[in-house]
């Protein structure tokens, strides 16, 4: 009998495209169900990765307590920044309405320079927008959001509860031990790259957050920790949290002092040199060194993400992209959407892993 015809290459490729089409279809029709998963999943190696640290990190810490001390502190951390932005919230929106008649001449200058004759007042602005349009959609996205963070919640114990059998199932799925422990290790790889990235974007909104909360104290803007801990959230969605926390904090500098201009234009080039140094000298060099990722691919899967599954999406963006990267890169077909993902080529990272092996001495 004849042997087989090798697919060629053009063939798989094609193949690869359509499965990738195809998968990214599924993602968006099933969004409602695979979006709390996905949230749900990235918690989970947050607690474990939190449980992991008091063990090696806390001399003397019970192995067994790590766990549930992990979700303790986990849940501390949420409600601390659920309770800080309510609490600076109510003032923030208070104020609000002290503001509206500087806004209001904020409008008529910006209209005078425009050569508008009758500027807009926020008033009108308001009852233009007519905002009971809005409440029943508000209303449904309020139940959408608690609906949707109560089957995280129970998603979230589901997984920490069957995490006990994780290993016999791998045992069970790959029989062969050099299956098995390639398999393992793509686990490791993708576990590691969500911890990095959760690292990262934590070290690097710590440091835009306190940088900006210095300079906002200095210019006296009003609400100065409120806006620095906005910027702090904001940061966990790569490069548009960074734009959001650029431009707000200066408007609201032009609504504080509306004498002038200076102290606005003064936090913008501040905010904005520090969003620099930050989102481009030290981010890319955290990012690439540790997560193995494309700037440029960071970009894409950011917009790619929110098309599918909105902010979510945003925010879970880099960790799926980096799963999806390590996955690829075990299948010959797909081995090449890999590499043009990862930064240096290396999506499996085995040049790392052979560089750090130390080589056996030749016999003389």
């Amino acid at each position: 009998m004849p042997a087989p015809a090798t697919p060629s290459v053009t063939t798989r490729n094609a193949v690869v495209f359509l499965a990738v089409l195809a998968g990214g279809a599924t993602l968006y029709w099933m969004q409602g169900i695979l979006t709390p998963l996905a949230l749900a999943l990235f918690l989970a190696v947050m607690i474990d990765s939190f449980a992991r640290v008091l063990t090696t990190r806390v001399p003397g810490f019970p192995t067994r307590a790590a766990m549930p001390t992990a979700m303790v502190l986990s849940v501390l951390l949420f409600g601390v920044a659920f309770w800080v932005v309510i609490a600076n919230g109510r003032g923030f929106f208070d104020q609000l309405k002290d503001y509206t008649p500087r806004l209001n001449e904020i409008i008529a200058r910006v209209a005078h320079i425009a050569g508008i004759k009758v500027a807009p007042t926020i008033g009108g602005l308001v009852n233009e927008l007519n905002p009971q349009r809005f409440i029943g959609q508000a209303a449904a996205s309020f139940g959408n959001f608690a609906s949707s963070a109560v089957l995280v919640l129970i998603y979230l114990g589901f997984i920490i509860a069957s995490r006990k059998g994780f290993g016999r199932k791998i045992v069970a799925l790959f029989p062969q031990h050099a299956e098995r422990e390639r398999n393992l290790k793509m686990f490791q790889r993708i576990r590691d790259g969500v911890e990095q990235y959760l690292w990262i974007q934590t070290v690097t909104g710590l440091m835009i957050a306190a940088s900006a909360f210095v300079v906002m104290m200095l210019l006296r803007l009003d609400n100065a920790f409120f806006w620095a801990f906005l910027i702090f959230l904001a940061a966990y969605i790569p490069i548009l949290g960074g734009a959001i926390g650029c431009f707000l904090p200066p408007l609201f500098a032009l609504v504080q002092f509306p004498q002038s201009f200076w102290p606005a234009i003064i936090l913008f080039a501040a905010l904005q040199t520090i969003f620099f140094v930050v989102g481009n000298v030290i981010y890319p060099r955290m990012q690439g060194e540790s997560l193995n990722m494309d700037p440029t691919v960071v970009l894409l899967s950011l917009a790619l993400w929110g098309a599918l599954w909105g902010v979510p999406g945003m925010f879970l963006s880099t960790p799926l992209t980096v799963a999806a990267m390590v996955i690829l890169a075990q299948f010959d077909g797909s081995r090449w959407i890999a590499i043009l993902l990862s930064e240096d080529g290396d999506p499996q990272g085995e040049r790392a892993a052979t560089a750090a092996t130390p080589s056996t001495p030749r016999k003389k």
